[in-house]
């Protein structure tokens, strides 16, 4: 019989020879709940640059990985999943925490869409806050919220400093703020700010960025056991 394979098998026959690698099966698992710098998964991993070229070549080539420039730190750049490539694929790394804080820059959209997101998913308490808030939530991110049956309209930027308790796990929704923090214990996720766009589409794609992030992550966070 002669074999003729549609598109989307050999799609999904890439994916599988990609992960084939123990190297590259442990890079997709870490991004699996965090985006990652070439450089920051290389020192995880002990890989050396040419052989960290190799396997990220072979990943973005199946369409499993995609590079996105930082908006702080233009010279540098992440590493993040493709969206919807790998769900139920691989397993969710479990870990604890009393309560999760969205943090961005100005604490006007990204944080405050993430953090409403995680209070419909998940009974661990969220919080969000800011590097340097702002005034006010951002209107356009009222209306993606109001528009997918959530609500921010009482909700206020606040500082990380106000907010931040022991045990939180941080996770930076922007690459200013995650930058800002450095090497500390958090979880990056690299989303692009809508605000400078500024339309509804671009709210739109980064409620569904932080809705795809926010559903891997809830069920991979438990509260701290008793």
């Amino acid at each position: 019989m002669n074999a003729d394979w549609s598109s989307s098998v050999r799609a999904r026959a890439r994916v599988h020879a990609a992960l084939g690698d123990p190297a590259r099966l442990s890079i997709v698992e870490r991004l699996t709940l965090a985006d990652a710098s070439p450089g920051e998964i290389g020192r995880d991993f002990g890989l050396p640059t040419n052989l960290l070229a190799h396997h990220l070549n072979i990943l973005q080539e199946a369409g499993l990985v995609e590079r996105c420039r930082s908006e702080g730190d233009r010279r540098r750049t992440y590493l993040r999943l493709v969206p919807g490539t790998l769900d139920g694929l691989l397993p969710v790394s479990e870990r604890q925490a009393p309560r999760v804080v969205f943090l961005c820059t100005h604490n006007s959209a990204r944080s405050q869409i993430a953090a409403a997101l995680w209070a419909r998913k998940s009974t661990v308490p969220a919080a969000s806050a800011g590097t340097q808030p702002a005034d006010a939530v951002h209107p356009d991110a009222i209306a993606v919220t109001r528009r997918h049956g959530l609500r921010l309209h009482k909700a206020r930027p606040v500082h990380l400093e106000q907010v931040a308790r022991p045990g939180d796990l941080v996770i930076a929704v922007c690459d200013n703020a995650h930058e800002q923090l450095g090497h500390d214990d958090h979880l990056h996720w690299s989303v692009p700010d809508p605000v400078l766009a500024g339309t509804p589409d671009a709210f739109e794609r980064a409620f569904a960025d932080l809705d795809s992030r926010v559903d891997r992550l809830a069920s991979a966070i438990h509260p701290p056991q008793e």
